[in-house]
């Protein structure tokens, strides 16, 4: 059986339906779920996908860190169960403290839409094991509140415990560092601003590295399992 992999529906989400067929097309079993279930019983992972959970109200992501799924999403990854927040869910990972550091707005106030080259920094979580560290891939970035800040210590210790997973090799917003995404202590908390639900078929673009980052949580489910 293969595994299921849900994806939260908040209010304002928009790529919501890319990550599921993603996750289809991938070779695991896409399960939707609402942002005001309380319960993530019956699935193997999460994603929070991108978009503007409640029109980015307050700040981006923070209303969305209360909805009462994230309770429960909370709860799991802190058991282990592997969690990736893509854009908008990065910011709500970091709205709720599953990951350090914040989302502000890019340093020249634009939209950014643009195919973003990147580099692995890390390959040791769920999210990223199909990975090659220094591997460089192409993915698609939108946001324009996508700025990766963090306090000088915050920095220094996810540089020491090898926990960038992504950096930027053309800086488009002035992330700190360079920072694309970011994973906790365990590898099994992953965000980054990038979009590789659109990179999975040739359909809708040129690049397949997204591919890599659901393949990867794929094997280290099979090998949980």
């Amino acid at each position: 059986m293969a595994p299921r992999i849900g994806v939260v529906t908040f209010p304002g989400s928009l790529d919501d339906h890319d990550a599921l067929r993603a996750v289809g097309l991938c070779g695991a079993e896409p399960v939707s779920l609402w942002h005001g279930s309380d319960s993530v019983a019956g699935v193997d992972a999460v994603i929070l996908p991108g978009g503007f959970s409640y029109g980015d109200y307050l700040r981006c992501g923070a209303i969305a860190a209360f909805a009462p799924v994230m309770t429960e999403v909370i709860a799991a990854a802190e058991a282990g169960m592997p969690v990736l927040g893509i854009c908008n869910g990065f910011q709500v990972l970091c709205e709720a403290q599953l990951l350090p550091g914040a989302l502000i707005r890019n340093e020249r106030q634009t939209f950014v839409c643009r195919d973003q080259r990147l580099r692995v920094a890390s390959v040791d979580t769920a999210w990223t094991s199909a990975l090659t560290l220094g591997q460089e891939i192409t993915l698609v970035l939108k946001n324009g509140e996508g700025r990766y800040v963090a306090d000088a210590d915050t920095l220094d210790r996810l540089e020491g415990e090898g926990r960038v997973v992504f950096r930027y090799l053309d800086n488009p917003n002035g992330s700190l560092s360079d920072i694309a995404g970011v994973c906790n202590r365990r590898g099994n908390v992953v965000g980054l601003m990038p979009h590789p639900e659109h990179n999975v078929e040739a359909l809708t673009s040129p690049s397949l590295d997204g591919r890599a980052l659901f393949e990867s949580v794929l094997d280290f489910l099979t090998a949980r399992v």
